[in-house]
């Protein structure tokens, strides 16, 4: 009677180690455990803080979205992951992917950007939890090696380069492709570079390159932002002022303003109208028709709105760039305030107060009493204090379904870089990894994570790195982690203020450093050249495409897929001969001759209906090239599977090899194989005489069938005969 009670505690235990599995490792805590776990949680939480406000930027969210997503997540997916040492959070790939995903949806950096990044975060968590619960991670292979390599260095690159306005202190309107938005930065950086934001930038990369050679275990990236704030702080490094329009002292100035706001705001007067007309387009249709005059009439209204947004779009762009071109002095004036004049036109005798100043324009009109005036560099700024407000998320079902196929394409990623880390630890610790468990976990801290207005997270690399070289032990690192987040959100945040932009863009090249894998593209072509070109194909269309990232991803995915079909359907076929060392071998590939009249050749793959007709169409070749074949011998060692198609034709081919007077035969039939035959009767059609275990019991009786009468003195399925 103790046996079935045993059996059911032991099926009650796996089900609670499946619903929780850090109750496997909490049985295993001990005070030197969670010793170790706590200063590999801070170590973790010293690099996390800053990158992931840096990535936030990256995703084109306020700065401290970045800690938002790093409260929560890390911790979540440690108690329902399977991996112990994997560190989750914000990564720079998943952030650019956010960034790709939610700019034609709304403003980077607006409210309802930031609506649908948290609404992002969610899809993505559903879409792994589901996949996860359903044990359907082996999908994750639909994206193969070659064209995860070729994406994520293209995505190093886009990176790195879209932090380049950030290290030269530099404003441009993002284009429609991320080349020609390189393009316009490097121009506006000729233009003018603020060199206190450049070398900042460049103090933070020699600050961290230096510390990572010296020691890694020394946190350099957060020794790089101390230092940089410190400096910032003391130099008053962000110099900003608000006037009136008045106090620039430049006709042209107050009139590319006045010109900028009235576009602007015509173009919101215009998408009020628009967002107005839809519903009464949908009405109109639905009441007269799509061909109905009213119909037509509004669909007419709103083609001619849309236009004319697009032409004001145009021009406000243009304005904008103007407006920022503008490089000013700041000299004293009569009444004590200062006065604006074009730097090149102070008027004699006045002395400028040695800065130059930048008029500050985003997408929003100017105010003319209260023109942002911008005579230093630019800082992450106030970071509200606290913890994020737990709430449900925005749902919008259209938005959410628009969303669907970035937030599987970022799951999918997301998850390959997570397991990919994971199993490398795996190895290191002797660990039992479980993927289906850990897209759970990571499934779980996304949906809550955006409970908590957390954007779309992943297992980071270089974070996981530094939680195994501190000594972690268990999941409780993570959880340490997110303690020490929570407490800089709730006490710390204002010390945060004065951190340059250009550090958080430094801090982001750094990381993406390690994403360049060039040996990636080497390797696959020495694999397979057709793999080393998917990846380098990927890897272009990546980068034109940008920021349409799911283009490029798209383009590799596709090639993949059609170079399996081809092979599928034209599977190799070789022709063996005798090789030194008594075993068969392709004749071509090494040299040999091959017999006259015996064709033994070896079909490589599944005989199914897509590649069953080039089976039959390589024999009947063979039959009208050699003249003086009498027996074809099939090695079937390479056919695993075959279905009624395959069978079918198998079937054809042996009626029609015996009509036209040949003998056919087979070796090493799979088990599978070998059942479809015998079902089908296709089994005693051959003959059980021709169906042998081996190759070398074909040759030895189907060599002296077909050798009689032959003038062959030396055969080379019996002896090695090179040409």
């Amino acid at each position: 009677m103790e046996i079935p009670f045993q059996r059911k505690a032991d099926r009650t235990t796996s089900l609670l180690l499946r619903a929780f599995p850090f109750f496997g490792w909490l049985d295993t805590l001990s005070l030197s455990s969670v010793k170790s776990d706590f200063f590999a949680g801070l170590s973790v939480a010293l690099v996390l803080i800053p990158q992931s406000m840096a990535y936030a930027q990256l995703a084109g969210l306020p700065p401290y979205y970045g800690l938002y997503a790093s409260l929560f997540p890390p911790m979540l997916a440690a108690l329902f992951g399977s991996s112990r040492q994997l560190a989750t959070g914000p990564v720079a790939i998943v952030s650019l992917m956010t960034s790709a995903a939610l700019a034609p949806l709304a403003t980077v950096g607006g409210s309802a950007y930031i609506a649908y990044a948290i609404l992002l975060g969610l899809v993505v968590g559903i879409f792994q939890f589901c996949i996860g619960v359903l044990r359907l991670g082996m999908i994750v292979n639909f994206l193969s090696h070659p064209v995860v390599n070729g994406f994520v260095n293209a995505g190093a690159l886009i990176i790195a380069t879209s932090q380049l306005s950030k290290l030269f202190g530099v404003s441009v309107d993002e284009a429609e492709h991320h080349y020609r938005t390189i393009y316009r930065v490097i121009a506006a950086a000729i233009h003018y570079t603020h060199w206190p934001t450049l070398l900042l930038g460049a103090l933070a990369f020699v600050i961290m390159y230096v510390l990572k050679r010296i020691d890694r275990r020394i946190p350099n990236v957060l020794v790089a932002v101390v230092v940089t704030i410190l400096i910032s702080w003391s130099t008053g490094f962000e110099h900003n002022v608000k006037v009136g329009l008045d106090a620039i002292a430049v006709p042209e100035v107050r009139g590319a303003v006045n010109d900028f706001n009235s576009a602007v705001q015509e173009m919101k007067k215009l998408g009020d109208q628009k967002v107005a007309l839809m519903p009464e387009v949908e009405r109109a249709k639905q009441a007269f028709g799509s061909h109905g005059r009213k119909t037509l009439d509004l669909t007419h209204q709103l083609a001619l709105i849309t236009f004319r947004m697009e032409d004001l779009k145009e021009e406000s762009g243009r304005m904008r760039e103007k407006l920022r071109s503008f490089l000013f002095s700041g000299v004293s004036g009569l009444s004590g305030k200062e006065v604006f004049y074009l730097r090149d036109r102070v008027p004699a005798g006045m002395k400028t107060d040695g800065r130059t100043w930048r008029i500050k324009v985003k997408n929003d009109p100017l105010d003319p009493q209260g023109v942002q005036m911008v005579g230093g560099g630019s800082v992450v700024g106030k970071i509200p204090k606290g913890m994020p407000a737990f709430s449900i998320p925005s749902i919008n079902m259209k938005v959410m379904l628009q969303l669907l196929p970035i937030a599987a394409i970022i799951s999918l990623l997301g998850f390959m870089e997570a397991i990919s880390i994971a199993k490398g630890m795996a190895a290191q610790t002797g660990q039992r990894l479980d993927p289906n468990q850990e897209l759970i976990g990571q499934g779980i801290a996304n949906i809550v994570g955006a409970f908590g207005q957390s954007y779309p997270v992943s297992g980071s690399f270089s974070r996981s790195a530094v939680n195994l070289q501190s000594g972690a032990k268990t999941g409780l690192s993570s959880v340490f982690t997110s303690v020490c987040v929570g407490i800089v959100l709730l006490f710390f945040t204002p010390l945060l203020y004065y951190l340059p932009d250009s550090v958080l863009a430094a801090i982001i090249m750094m990381a993406v450093l390690g994403l360049i894998n060039i040996s990636g593209f080497v390797h696959a072509w020495k694999a397979q050249w057709y793999d080393g070109l998917i990846s380098i194909i990927t890897f272009v269309a990546t980068l034109i495409t940008a920021p349409n990232l799911e283009i490029g991803i798209m383009i590799g995915v596709l090639l993949s897929l059609g170079v399996f079909l081809y092979k599928s359907m034209r599977p190799k076929v070789t022709s063996l001969s005798m090789y030194p060392d008594q075993s068969y071998r392709s004749a071509k590939q090494h040299g040999l001759k091959e017999c006259r009249h015996i064709a033994m050749i070896r079909f490589e793959g599944q005989l199914f209906y897509a590649n069953a007709g080039f089976l039959e169409e390589m024999i009947f070749d063979l039959t009208k090239t050699k003249r003086e074949l009498r027996h074809i011998h099939i090695v079937a060692n390479g056919i695993n599977d075959m279905d009624s198609s395959g069978e079918e034709i198998l079937s054809l081919v042996v009626e029609r090899v015996r009509s036209a007077g040949y003998d056919i035969s087979f070796s090493g039939v799979n088990e599978n194989v070998l059942e479809v035959l015998k079902r089908t009767h296709l089994y005693e059609r051959i003959g059980e005489r021709n169906i042998f275990p081996t190759m070398q019991a074909a040759v030895k009786t189907i060599h002296a069938r077909s050798h009689t009468q032959c003038r062959e003195d030396e055969c080379p399925l019996m002896s090695v005969c090179f040409i």
